[in-house]
């Protein structure tokens, strides 16, 4: 067993707390069948198998450790350690996107460091003849996390206003993350009251973050200047669409009747 093991912070916050249950059944499965799985070492940093050290630890249960010094800085094996969560099935949406912006920002570093040491060579035509970078658009940091660009959109507005306490209700599942991305636009302190009060508390929070929004949107006028109701005319709309889609199967009924006498 390994002890000179060393636990990184930042490293360490790249896995997500496990769930009481989740827990009990890992420490069940560690003292009734052992570590079978060895921990990975980065020199002496632990970079997989944070929950199973923990627990062996505790229970002094033995472990084996490998190592894998393929890395060269922190932040190689910062990409690695995010790259494989982002493969796991397990991970919550809300984790993949918070891991996928993460990657983003190690990758758009770099890319900013690299220019700066070797910036592009002048170009006739005023344009830079290197392909465009990687994880540079919403969609690439979406499509990573395996979720729609709204939804990291979302995620972004709850990691920039979004208090620890919010943050935790949607790591926990007690709220959605569209529900939490409208409630994190409301004073950190009736956020924290509405965490206090639990899921339905949250949800009316949201609601009227949203029935807000829908009141302060401009309305639609029409020809006469006056406000359209726009449920109204969406359903006028597919009344329409019906009456011309039963005309139309009419007509096509009519045609090949003829068609039909005439053959």
């Amino acid at each position: 067993m390994t002890t000179n093991i060393i636990i990184h912070d930042q490293l360490r916050a790249f896995v997500d707390p496990l769930t009481d249950i989740e827990r009990d059944a890992l420490e069940r499965s560690l003292l009734a069948e052992g570590c079978r799985d060895a921990l990975v070492l980065w020199r002496d940093v632990l970079i997989d198998g944070h929950n199973r050290y923990e627990i062996c630890r505790r229970h002094g249960i033995p472990f084996r450790t490998v190592h894998n010094n393929n890395f060269a800085t922190i932040e190689d094996v910062m990409l690695w350690m995010i790259d494989n969560h982002l493969a796991r099935r397990s991970v919550s949406d809300f984790q993949r996107g918070l891991l996928a912006l993460k990657k983003k920002d190690i990758v758009s570093a770099r890319l900013a460091q690299q220019m700066a040491e070797a910036p592009p060579a002048p170009d006739p035509d005023d344009m830079d003849p290197r392909p465009p970078p990687p994880w540079n658009t919403r969609e690439d940091v979406a499509k990573a996390a395996r979720v729609s660009s709204n939804t990291i959109s979302q995620i972004e507005r709850i990691q920039k206003a979004a208090t620890p306490q919010l943050v935790e209700a949607v790591r926990s599942g007690t709220i959605s993350i569209n529900a939490a991305a409208n409630v994190a636009q409301l004073p950190e302190s009736v956020q924290i009251a509405a965490v206090a009060g639990g899921r339905k508390e949250l949800q009316q929070a949201a609601r009227q973050v949203r029935e807000q929004k829908a009141a302060n949107k401009p309305k639609k006028l029409g020809p006469d200047g006056e406000p359209i109701d726009e449920k109204a005319a969406l359903k006028a709309e597919i009344a329409a669409l019906k009456d011309r889609m039963a005309t139309l199967l009419t007509e096509n009924e009519i045609l090949k009747q003829k068609l039909a006498h005439k053959a």
